[in-house]
């Protein structure tokens, strides 16, 4: 698909590839992030693990201290006090069979689900809704939680999940182009720490491949994986 203009310019403004310092990278992506509408910021890490091998397969969350600039609309599966609890912690939809069928008749109004692990059977029916939209409720990020108040109000405030894709890449979120560059660096090393710290005890040979940051609508950045603590 041909680029526009703006784009083009972008591009040919810095070098492609060289490896940048992670504060380089963010003030270049805030300076090409020139469209009318707040564009987001996304990190995307080439991980050094085989995606094919179930222990090398990540899966996890993590909190931003940023956060991420983004309304984030919870739905979650819960009975009784649970329920209770999720509404003050301040969910935006809160059922249990009842939620199960308004998703089934296709009700997707919200980025992540919560479930209490006993409404699981309710939820597993959703599994051809939910899976393809990555909103199934899982224990390794937090979704599948006795304590969805808790889970609630993390996912508010800022916590996203993350996941290696089939070419072993994770892309994550890290805020908006609007964000102070500090702030942005917070999240991005955040998030790279939270990757190291999930490494696969499988995994050989250099971890952190390839790390780029760019603007929803902006060139990427190439980032020396060592600026941002990364180690193999």
């Amino acid at each position: 698909m041909a680029k526009g203009k703006k784009y083009v310019e972008a591009s040919e403004s810095f070098d492609r590839l060289r490896l940048h310092s992670d504060a380089e990278a963010v003030d270049l992506v805030k300076t090409m992030a020139t469209k009318r509408f707040d564009e987001s910021v996304d990190v995307v890490v080439r991980l050094g693990v085989d995606p094919r091998k179930a222990d090398q397969m990540l899966r996890g969350a993590v909190s931003l201290p940023s956060g991420t600039g983004k309304q984030v609309r919870v739905a979650v599966f819960a009975q009784g006090e649970s329920a209770t609890a999720a509404r003050e912690a301040g969910a935006d939809h809160v059922g249990a069979e009842d939620l199960a069928e308004q998703i089934s008749g296709g009700m997707t109004d919200f980025d992540v689900a919560v479930a209490t692990p006993d409404m699981m059977p309710v939820v597993g029916k959703l599994g051809k809704v939910l899976g393809p939209r990555g909103l199934m409720p899982n224990p390794k990020t937090g979704t599948v939680t006795n304590d969805v108040a808790r889970s609630v109000e993390e996912f508010k405030a800022g916590k996203v999940e993350y996941r290696t894709d089939r070419f072993a890449n994770v892309h994550v979120p890290i805020g908006r182009a609007s964000f102070d560059s500090e702030d942005l660096l917070k999240n991005l090393r955040a998030v790279v720490s939270e990757l190291q710290r999930a490494k696969p005890a499988a995994a050989k040979g250099r971890y952190m491949k390839k790390l780029v940051l760019s603007s929803s609508m902006g060139p990427a950045v190439r980032i020396d994986p060592a600026s941002v603590g990364a180690i193999d």
